[in-house]
């Protein structure tokens, strides 16, 4: 430890221990932050404050031009650290408690620690995570589509960036250690990566326009969800039984959809067929999923200026439909006439 770095460390503690003794339960040290001729950060980095008088630790300044803060990070922020809802992992993961108010600070802090350790080892923990830093990056990338100014999208992108270096980093079960590195550094050293991952981190970095960023934004997310996709492990619990009397009353129900579908085709009216094959396509992609169907396609032929394709593909689904409930065994409550439905059902 640097003399400045020590006797920084001895004066908040003694600020602690003077000012503060019942009011914050522990000082924290981390490494990896500072430059390599300064101490910035080295000497300590955040407290755990014990009460609402704890926070009055606080405080900024700067000694012969490096900036400190001595700032507080509460229990309920280090939770979300140990879960990886923070993105400050290596905050707590590579902490050094400097001062710690009881044992029982020391051990739950300790607990925490060992709380994000377990959650590396959880490969399912881990893959959920990274597809929350997938969902964020995408949404950063719907919001840089509508900006033109060069600073604003070329923040976005680095942005994206940082997320998918972290779902990266979650799939393989680790986090990144070093603040001043650019993310290639140490994804470089890690297992598995996306194909020419770090050549489009680079590229980001390197890219001098809004078109290309935005272009080469969407390339690394995209590569990114395949590499994802990839990892997610098939799941052995036992599976529910579909019911497909349950898929027969959702025909029931929505075969007035395909109607309604046939007869603005033959009329040519793509403003009205249009509305009910996009409600049909949601519907029949959840029913896909509840009942293991088969991949059902109906949006991709829709063409406005000739709708004859669309109705006839709207029509092999419904067939396909109705043969998989007529194949379980259920009978569609179907009559030709409404004599035979009164006569069934007085």
């Amino acid at each position: 430890m640097k003399p400045t770095q020590r006797e920084l460390t001895e004066w908040a503690i003694t600020q602690i221990k003077k000012n503060f003794k019942d009011d914050v339960a522990l000082l924290i040290a981390i490494s990896g932050h500072s430059l390599e001729n300064d101490c910035h950060g080295e000497c300590f980095d955040y407290f755990v404050p014990a009460n609402e008088k704890g926070y009055k630790l606080a405080q900024t300044f700067i000694i012969d031009g490096v900036g400190h803060d001595l700032y507080p990070r509460s229990w309920e922020r280090i939770e979300n650290m140990a879960n990886f809802d923070d993105a400050f992992t290596y905050g707590l993961a590579d902490a050094r408690i400097l001062y710690y108010r009881s044992e029982e600070d020391k051990k739950h802090f300790i607990e925490l620690q060992e709380k994000l350790k377990a959650n590396l080892q959880d490969k399912e923990f881990m893959l959920k995570k990274a597809l929350e830093k997938l969902d964020t990056a995408m949404d950063i990338y719907r919001t840089m589509m509508f900006e033109d100014m060069l600073y604003k999208v070329r923040m976005a992108a680095g942005f994206i960036a940082r997320y998918l270096s972290v779902a990266v980093a979650c799939i393989n079960g680790t986090y990144f250690r070093e603040r001043l590195d650019l993310e290639t550094v140490e994804l470089a050293q890690m297992k598995d990566i996306p194909d020419n991952f770090v050549m489009g981190i680079e590229a980001i970095v390197k890219a001098k326009t809004p078109e290309e960023l935005k272009s080469l934004s969407y390339q690394i997310i995209s590569t990114t969800r395949k590499f994802i996709s990839t990892h997610k492990t098939p799941k052995y619990e036992k599976v529910k039984t579909p019911n497909y009397e349950d898929l027969a009353d959702w025909y029931e129900e929505g075969s007035l959809t395909w109607r309604r579908i046939y007869y603005h085709c033959d009329v040519q009216n793509y403003e009205r067929a249009f509305p009910d094959a996009i409600s049909l396509q949601y519907e029949m992609n959840i029913i896909k999923e509840e009942f293991g169907l088969r991949e059902m396609d109906l949006l991709g032929c829709f063409d406005a200026d000739n709708l004859s394709a669309f109705k006839q593909r709207a029509q092999e689904l419904e067939q396909y439909i109705i043969s998989e409930i007529e194949n379980h065994g259920v009978i569609l409550n179907r009559y030709d006439t409404l004599e035979q439905f009164l006569a069934k059902n007085s």
